[in-house]
């Protein structure tokens, strides 16, 4: 029997594991909010639907695997407020659930490391939203849920080199500020591996080795192009945006120890000077 996948929010994650899994004869089923998007996704090999807007319960019903990666809104957990019914009713069949966290869970460590084991206490409105949804899977019996709690995500068209071209970029500066990030395809791969060897009720930090300031970050893409270093500016007195501003609420550094241990992952990018670099050549 053909194996399928139910994508709830296709996006930028999404894809790239798609594009691991349709080469191996995976049927792929994307949601997208706009039928604008429609054709693209199909490109890729993927059957896009439009959600909300169509029934997707017969749907769910025919399929044996669900990767969620919708963020939750003003209302919580949107693929939750409209389809819990029917992943309780479904979940008995399904062999692997997988859910699209954040490490903004953990809340803020003042720079200090932190694993799945770490208390949940979010600093932002965001994260508390992640928590509560977190727990909403969770509580749904029988189901073969595994919970990704992801760095910042980079990749090809996601990343600094833009706006350092564009004169744009800025290093904003905040003393002991440090994230952790991962390059998209080394979501893919921990993705995949974690569909071939299922273990419900799992939890995953995906991350890469390096935890670093990022200020440092872009600095290096400037080098890497060879253009000017971005200029510097103190957080406190820099004009940002409220939300950009909400993301220094929070500093830590995050372990990818256990999966690793559990199913053998390893990132293809170990830091972002490694990733950058190959966004760079073209390669990712």
């Amino acid at each position: 029997m053909k194996k399928t996948l139910l994508s709830f929010g296709h996006g930028f994650s999404a894809r790239a594991l798609a594009a691991r899994l349709v080469p191996q004869g995976w049927r792929i089923i994307g949601t997208t909010r706009s039928s604008e998007k429609c054709a693209g996704i199909a490109e890729t090999g993927v059957e896009p639907v439009v959600w909300p807007g169509t029934d997707i319960a017969p749907l769910l019903a025919g399929v044996d695997h669900v990767l969620l990666s919708a963020a939750p809104d003003g209302n919580g957990d949107p693929v939750l407020g409209a389809m819990r019914d029917h992943f309780v009713a479904a979940a008995p069949r399904l062999r692997w659930v997988g859910y699209l966290s954040t490490t903004g869970v953990y809340g803020d460590h003042q720079g200090d490391w932190v694993d799945e084991d770490t208390a949940l206490t979010p600093a932002t409105t965001r994260g508390q939203a992640r928590v509560e949804a977190e727990a909403a899977w969770r509580a749904i019996p029988d189901l073969p849920l595994h919970i990704f709690r992801l760095a910042g995500i980079y990749g090809p068209g996601r990343g600094p080199f833009a706006k350092v071209r564009a004169g744009t970029a800025r290093r904003i500066i905040k003393e002991g500020q440090v994230f952790s990030r991962i390059h998209v395809e080394d979501i893919a791969q921990a993705l995949e591996l974690s569909i071939v060897r299922p273990d419900p009720g799992a939890i995953y930090n995906l991350c890469d080795d390096d935890p670093a300031p990022p200020q440092d970050v872009i600095g290096h893409a400037a080098e890497l192009l060879g253009l000017p270093l971005p200029p510097a500016e103190d957080f406190e007195t820099a004009e940002m945006t409220p939300m950009a501003r909400s993301f220094y609420a929070e500093s830590k550094k995050v372990r990818n120890d256990r999966i690793k241990k559990a199913l053998g992952w390893q990132p293809q990018y170990a830091d972002y000077r490694s990733g950058l670099a190959a966004m760079l050549k073209g390669d990712n």
